[in-house]
């Protein structure tokens, strides 16, 4: 899928999604009996007004946004496909093989075809919607 395919979010989410998280930066300091970040507030009930708003002046943030998550994407999502891959599907492969299990049946055998023939036919292709 192409970054042209993917529709860019509107203003006002955008607006509204970093007023919460400028408003989390502000507020998080009384977690730990220290001051509210007063600057943060003041980016977050700016945000807000523009997001509720869905002001015109959210637009470039909201692509610049929009171009960093497709990129940021791009990058890490083989990573992370990698990580699951090596650290989940080939353990489990390893064990498998190591239990002497061929789920796929991968393994040669003699027979003259691979054809698995069903015993229990549970349903018929017909009316399948």
């Amino acid at each position: 899928m192409k970054s042209k395919d993917i529709k860019i979010g509107s203003n006002r989410s955008f607006g509204i999604v970093f007023a919460i998280v400028f408003g989390i930066i502000a507020f998080w300091p009384i977690t730990n009996d220290h001051e509210i970040r007063l600057w943060s507030l003041i980016v977050s009930l700016v945000f807000l007004i523009l997001g509720i708003l869905n002001s015109k002046l959210l637009n470039p943030l909201n692509k610049m946004w929009f171009k960093f998550g497709i990129f940021f994407g791009n990058f890490i999502t083989p990573i992370i496909m990698g990580i699951i891959f090596f650290f989940v599907v080939t353990p489990t492969g390893l064990f498998m093989r190591f239990l002497g299990k061929d789920l796929i049946k991968l393994k040669k055998n003699d027979k003259k075809s691979y054809w698995i023939e069903k015993k229990d036919i549970k349903s018929t292709m017909k009316n399948q919607f």
